[in-house]
């Protein structure tokens, strides 16, 4: 039931073997001169003037074999503007051009400027708004004086809402600083929702909200109704008499609904914990209470969007470089084929790390991406109507601690399309998704995934629904560890949501898991030689597309499923042909979950099955070892050999390459973090 893996290694082999045959060699360094001749003793100063020379070199004939190796030395770079390559910077499969940090050598490339010039607050009228155990802590500096004048807005984002921020952010000892909010810890709750306000309006407890009265930005973040959608709105007025707060529209995602959790921020009253900080944007004047002295700490402001732009760009790597501190994605992608963000630093951005668009045979490897304001990697390519793959690929990399700001539904990697290769990364600490796929063909294997969904409920560490047509994806070989949602309905490792069809769950480890494989509704999906331990359930099926969301299901309803049937002619080639299945559904109930199988899995410990009443008839179990001693070599130290002629061998379960599983040793990565 396996898909055969795609030729990654293969391809990887043939990328770098040519990044090693330096037939051209430019040097660039901080104390370099553009005028020089970009010479190892001459070096140029900037990016720009590496690619203009490049560029020159093009225009002067072909490029010589080998390609064109652009050395940076150490130190760090303060571009003026986005570097930026278009197709005139292409390399070929045989000179390829490469833009890698000369010999290891630490190579910064920031987006942001650093602080000078505290002082204390004296002003009578800021120390009075500050809460009392802020006052002789808070240090402010003029950020106008020092030529930083654009410091972009808050807006309304989040679920459902396109666009990044554009904003300003501190960072401090190479870390994000939290914009003055409140509550410190945790989160406040709606009180009720008063009627007649059309969603604009809500009530809260206690007295804590008077204080921002005079607050000319005040903002607010929440879980306004659902533990999977958050959504940042404005602060329009505050009734402290009603204990009510109006917002500006857009409002909160899906309204307002008691109970849920909401928290403020922007607000100059809050800043009252080390490591906060505010800026005035009238005035220009930055607050910030510092977790350690000012000195030494690299007071830093975001002050580009995006670090690095590609559009129409082939045959281009980016190897061993920190790039940080900027508003946007740090490394975005469009059109193109052969690109490669490889060994790379990735953090303090306000978008994702790396984001590959519409680009062919490119990818992601041996990166560490982590503290970005929205997800990781985006995968983006291919034709879902000619099912041709764009063999994107993301591998080796340690993902960990994105989604500052949007909290929902900006994964670690996000894998759209057709005929992507995720393999060998690790992800963890999220507070929503870890990995979000649709499209057709994705092979997704060799992971180790663990405390992602750490604030939202009815949420998966992997997660797909709502296609009956994004088929043919297997997800074989990862382990998914202590994955538990505080929201309702919890996590989910593995969530095959609103009729999601056609997927392969094969060959995983789910440890402590919520839930662990999750089928919501949909056909044709096969869960088997999996090993589950104290999951609660292992295995979860139901028929929804029959009971509670047969209107959603039906055709014109919201999930829309049968105009995603429609637009891809899914009963013509190619997909009648790779999709036989899939041709037939609608004179088949298309409804019910059909063609699921549960096959020779192990369940240790924990709750086996949770399978609803009408998937029953639906859903064939087979060579299932659902108790007792499994005769595993070792499970405690995940060693999942059936021992001869064990209840597992027995069964047919089939040993599980657990040594392959998350980051390997290469030349990107000398180092593995030790597992938890």
């Amino acid at each position: 039931m396996l898909a055969r893996p795609l030729p990654l290694a293969a391809f990887l082999a043939a990328l770098f073997a040519s990044t090693y045959v330096f037939a051209a060699e430019l040097f660039v360094a901080p104390n370099g001169d553009n005028a020089n001749p970009g010479t190892e003793a001459k070096p140029l100063a900037t990016l720009e003037a590496a690619r203009d020379a490049v560029r020159t070199m093009k225009k002067a004939g072909p490029l010589p074999a080998g390609g064109v190796t652009v050395s940076l030395r150490s130190g760090t770079y303060s571009p003026a503007a986005t570097f930026q390559l278009g197709g005139e910077d292409s390399g070929t499969p045989e000179a390829p051009i490469v833009y890698r940090a000369y010999r290891d050598e630490a190579v910064r490339i920031i987006g942001g400027k650093e602080v000078r010039d505290w002082k204390r607050v004296t002003d009578a009228a800021v120390l009075e708004r500050l809460d009392e155990a802020a006052r002789g802590q808070v240090l402010q500096a003029d950020l106008k004086a020092q030529g930083i004048m654009d410091f972009g807005e808050l807006t309304a984002r989040g679920f459902g809402r396109p666009g990044h921020p554009a904003a300003l952010e501190l960072f401090f000892q190479d870390k994000p600083m939290l914009l003055a909010g409140w509550p410190n810890d945790g989160w406040a709750k709606i009180a009720a929702t008063p009627a007649g306000a059309e969603g604009g309006k809500f009530a809260y407890d206690g007295d804590r909200p008077a204080r921002w009265a005079k607050a000319p930005d005040a903002w607010l973040l929440g879980y306004w109704t659902f533990d999977w959608a958050d959504s940042y709105v404005k602060v329009k007025a505050i009734d402290p008499q009603a204990r009510e707060i109006s917002t500006e529209p857009p409002h909160g995602a899906f309204g307002y609904k008691k109970g849920q959790r909401f928290r403020a921020l922007n607000l100059l009253e809050e800043l009252d914990q080390p490591g906060e900080w505010y800026l005035d944007r009238a005035t220009g004047l930055l607050y910030f209470w510092p977790p350690a002295p000012i000195d030494g700490g690299r007071p830093t402001v975001s002050v580009l969007g995006k670090l690095v732009m590609m559009a129409g760009t082939s045959h281009v790597t980016l190897r061993g470089l920190l790039l940080e501190c900027g508003r946007d994605t740090g490394i975005v992608a469009t059109g193109g084929k052969g690109i490669v963000v490889a060994g790379c630093t990735i953090r303090n951005v306000g978008g994702a790390g790396v984001g590959l668009y519409g680009c062919r045979e490119s990818g992601v490897v041996g990166c560490d991406i982590y503290e970005t304001g929205e997800g990781g990697i985006a995968l983006v390519g291919g034709d879902r109507k000619t099912l041709e793959p764009a063999k994107l690929f993301a591998r080796n990399n340690h993902i960990h601690h994105f989604s500052r700001w949007c909290r929902t539904y900006r994964p670690a990697i996000d894998v759209q399309g057709v005929g992507h290769t995720v393999s060998h990364n690790l992800i963890h600490d999220s507070p929503h998704t870890g990995l979000l796929f649709g499209g057709n063909d994705h092979v997704l294997e060799f992971n180790e995934i663990h405390h992602v969904c750490q604030e939202t409920g009815d949420v998966g560490a992997f997660y797909t629904g709502r296609d009956w047509t994004a088929r043919g994806t297997v997800i074989r070989h990862n382990y998914f560890h202590d994955i538990h949602g505080p929201g309702e309905l919890g996590a989910m490792a593995v969530y095959l949501d609103d009729c999601a069809s056609g997927i392969t769950i094969a060959g995983n480890i789910f440890v402590r898991a919520s839930h662990a494989a999750f089928v919501g509704g949909g056909r044709d999906n096969v869960v088997e030689n999996n090993v589950f331990v104290e999951c609660q359930p292992a295995v979860h099926v139901d028929a929804r597309g029959l009971n509670w969301a047969k209107d959603k299901a039906a055709k014109g309803g919201e999930w829309g499923l049968y105009k995603k049937l429609e637009e891809l002619r899914f009963d013509q080639p190619p997909y009648s042909e790779k999709y036989p299945a899939l041709a037939k559904m609608l004179a088949d109930d298309p409804a019910a979950p059909k063609g699921d199988l549960v096959a020779r899995n192990v369940c240790l410990g924990g709750k086996w099955l949770d399978l609803e009443g009408q998937a029953k008839p639906f859903v064939t179990f087979q060579d299932n070892l659902t108790d007792g001693d499994a005769g595993f070599v070792d499970a405690a130290r995940l060693n999942f050999q059936p021992k001869p002629g064990s209840p597992a061998e027995k069964i047919g379960f089939k040993p599980i390459p657990t040594e392959k599983i998350g980051l390997t040793k290469d030349e990107f990565r000398r180092e593995v973090p030790a597992r938890p």
